[in-house]
C-alpha cells in the first residue's frame, strides 16, 4: 500500500526536514533498527521520520541517481523489517512500501512517533547485545544518555494533542472526498489505491484513525483536516478577520473562515490577496525600468498566517484573529510559543531554532501541501519578504504565556514622497474593476496604489458590476443620503414603497458593505433611525458619476 506522501518530494527533502530522513544505500539491520527506535521515540516531537533504503547519502543528503536494490531483495528485506520490529520493546512496526524511483527499486520505511514510548532496541544483532533507548540528534541516531534519557522518560505518557484519539467522534466524521482531494493534490500514489479502499482502510493508511476495527476512532489531526466541520469537535477552530475602514475601530467588517484547516487557511489568504494587497509602480527619470512594490508582501502574510495555524493550540477555544488596519496587519494566535522561545528572542532574532513543535502532525500535512516549511525558516522568510518589498520590519510579540502577535506594517506613502523628492516619479495604477470585491476595495482606499483619478472606462466597469451584483439604484440611493434621512424619505426618493422587502433589496446591501451607516446602529429598528452616506460611499458615488 502506497504511503500518503509524494515520494519524489520526500527524497528531495522538500516536505520533510533532513533530520527526519535517513538514506541507506544497502540493507544494514543493525543501524536501521537503531533509527527505527529513534524515530519511534521522537524526542523532539517532529513526528517520527523516514528511512529510504536503496539510496546512498553524503553528509545527510541523498546521492542520486539511486543505486537501488535488486528486485529479489525486496521480499527478504520486508520480512527482516518484521523481525527487527519485534526486537524493539515495546514492539513497534514501521509502515513499509517498495517504490520504483528513477528506474530503481527502493524501500521506504515510514516510522511515525510511537504511542508507547520510550522504546529500546538491541545495540547489536549478536546474542550478547545490550538494550538502549535511541533518539535522533541532528541527522544521527544515538543512545539516549543523561539529560536526553530523562527527557525521553518524561515523554512516556505524553501524546501530542493532534495525534490523540478523539473518543467523541466516529470514523464517519471523516470525509472521504476531502481525503482523496488531499491525496490527489500532493500526488500520492495512495490516491489511485484509495478508489478501491474503504474509509477505514484509508484512514489507517494515513494514520488519521486508530483503534480496533470494532471501535476505530479518528485522531484529532484527521478531524482538523478531513472533517467538513472541525469546529464541531474543537470549538472556534476558525480564522476571524476584521477589516477596519479607518483608525477609529468603529467602522469595520468581520469575516469568519471555517472548514478544514488547509481550506480555511487558503480561503483567508485568497481574501487578503484579492481585497487587501495592491501594487505600486515607480517610474524613474534616468532609466526605462520601473520598480514595483506592494503595500504588503504576500509571502510575509502567507508565512505568518501559516505559522499561526501550525503552532496554535487547538485545545484552547480561541480562533486566530486578523486585524487589518489602514497601516498594518496584525495576526494574533494562542497560546505563546513553546520554550525556549520567549518575547526577548522573538524581538531580537531573525532566525529561531525551536524544534519542540506543538503540532507535529498538523505540520506534516501543511508541509505536504507546501503551505509551510517547518524548518525554522518562517521568521527569515517574513523578514526577507518585508525587506525586499521596502517595508518596515515585522514586529513579533508574546507575553511568554498566552499569545503571539505578529504585526506587518504597510509600506507607507511617506516612502513614495521621499522618492519623488529624489527625482523619482511614483505612478499609481489606474483602477481596474473585475469583481464587486475590486469595487469595495477601491471604496475603502485599501488599495493605496490605485489612483483616485478614474477613466470613463473604469467608471463604466464599476457601474456594470454594481448593477449586476447589487441593484440599479446605487447612485440614486447614495445621493438620497448625503444628509441624514429616514427610510421613508429614502424610499420616496427612489419611488419605492416603504416596505421591509425594499429595505432588504436596496438599502441593506449598502449598509453591509459600509457605504451607508445608521444613526443608531445598536437599535436598528428604532423609530428615530436615520441613514447617511459614509466616506467609502462618497468615493463610490464619485466613481460612478465620473
Amino acid at each position: 500500500m502506497a504511503l500518503p506522501i509524494n515520494i519524489r518530494d520526500l527524497v528531495h527533502g522538500e516536505t520533510v526536514e533532513w533530520e527526519r530522513l535517513e538514506f541507506k544505500q544497502g540493507w544494514n539491520p543493525e543501524e536501521i533498527v537503531h533509527t527505527i527506535c529513534a524515530f519511534a521515540n521522537d524526542i523532539n516531537n517532529w513526528g517520527g521520520g523516514y528511512i529510504v533504503v536503496g539510496i546512498g547519502e553524503n553528509n545527510g543528503q541523498p546521492v542520486l541517481p539511486p543505486v537501488g536494490l535488486q528486485q529479489n531483495q525486496l521480499d527478504h528485506i520486508q520480512g527482516d523489517i518484521v523481525r527487527l520490529a519485534n526486537q524493539l520493546q515495546p514492539n513497534y512496526f514501521p509502515i513499509t512500501q517498495p517504490y520504483v524511483f528513477d528506474g530503481k527499486h527502493i524501500i521506504v520505511l515510514w516510522c511515525p512517533a510511537g504511542d508507547n514510548r520510550p522504546y529500546s532496541a538491541p545495540s547489536t544483532q549478536g546474542g550478547k547485545a545490550q538494550r538502549h533507548r535511541y533518539v535522533r540528534f541532528g541527522s544521527h541516531s544515538i543512545v539516549a544518555r543523561g539529560v536526553l534519557d530523562v527527557q525521553l522518560t518524561e515523554l512516556a505518557a505524553r501524546i501530542p494533542f493532534d495525534d490523540r484519539v478523539n473518543n467523541q467522534a466516529s470514523i464517519d466524521d471523516l470525509d472521504l472526498g476531502t481525503i482523496q482531494a488531499y491525496l490527489q493534490e500532493i500526488k500520492s500514489e495512495l490516491y489511485a489505491e484509495s478508489t478501491r479502499m474503504s474509509l477505514t482502510e484509508i484512514a489507517r493508511a494515513m494514520l488519521i484513525a486508530k483503534g480496533p476495527d470494532e471501535d476505530i476512532r479518528p485522531v484529532n489531526v484527521g478531524l482538523l483536516f478531513f472533517s467538513k466541520t472541525p469546529e464541531a469537535f474543537f470549538p472556534r477552530t476558525q480564522i476571524d478577520l476584521v477589516w477596519h475602514r479607518d483608525f477609529t475601530g468603529k467602522s469595520f467588517k468581520e469575516y469568519i473562515f471555517k472548514g478544514p484547516l488547509h481550506e480555511q487557511l487558503r480561503d483567508t489568504l485568497s481574501f487578503i490577496k484579492t481585497n487587501i494587497i495592491s501594487e505600486k509602480v515607480v517610474k524613474h527619470k534616468d532609466r526605462a525600468e520601473v520598480d514595483r512594490f506592494n503595500n504588503y508582501p504576500y509571502t510575509a502574510i502567507e508565512e505568518a498566517l501559516s505559522n499561526a495555524v501550525y503552532h496554535k493550540s487547538y485545545e484552547i477555544g480561541s480562533p486566530i484573529e486578523i486585524q487589518i488596519w489602514p497601516d498594518k496587519i496584525e495576526i494574533l494566535s494562542y497560546p505563546a510559543p513553546k520554550p525556549p522561545v520567549t518575547n526577548d528572542i522573538l524581538g531580537s532574532k531573525k532566525r529561531i531554532i525551536a524544534r519542540d513543535y506543538r503540532n507535529r502532525r498538523i505540520g506534516d500535512f501543511l508541509k505536504e501541501l507546501h503551505l509551510t516549511e517547518g524548518r525554522g525558516t518562517g521568521f527569515p522568510s517574513i523578514y526577507n519578504a518585508m525587506e525586499e518589498n521596502g517595508s518596515p520590519l515585522p514586529i513579533f510579540e508574546t507575553d511568554d504565556e498566552s499569545y503571539v502577535l505578529v504585526t506587518l506594517p504597510a509600506r507607507g506613502n511617506d516612502q513614495a514622497s521621499d522618492q519623488v523628492n529624489d527625482g523619482v516619479n511614483v505612478q499609481v495604477e489606474a483602477p481596474k474593476f473585475n469583481t464587486l470585491e475590486d469595487v469595495v476595495a477601491f471604496s475603502n482606499g485599501v488599495n493605496s496604489g490605485v489612483s483616485d483619478q478614474v477613466s470613463d472606462q473604469a467608471s463604466d466597469q464599476a457601474k456594470e458590476i454594481l448593477n449586476k451584483e447589487l441593484h440599479t439604484k446605487i447612485e440614486a440611493l447614495l445621493k438620497a443620503v448625503l444628509n441624514w434621512e429616514k427610510r421613508s424619505e429614502i424610499m420616496r426618493t427612489l419611488d419605492l414603497s416603504n416596505h421591509s422587502s425594499n429595505r432588504a433589496r436596496y438599502l441593506d446591501p449598502l449598509l453591509e458593505i459600509g457605504w451607508v451607516r445608521m444613526e443608531y446602529p445598536d437599535t436598528p429598528t428604532s423609530p428615530r433611525q436615520r441613514y447617511k452616506i459614509t466616506s467609502a460611499g462618497k468615493r463610490i458615488l464619485e466613481l460612478i458619476t465620473a
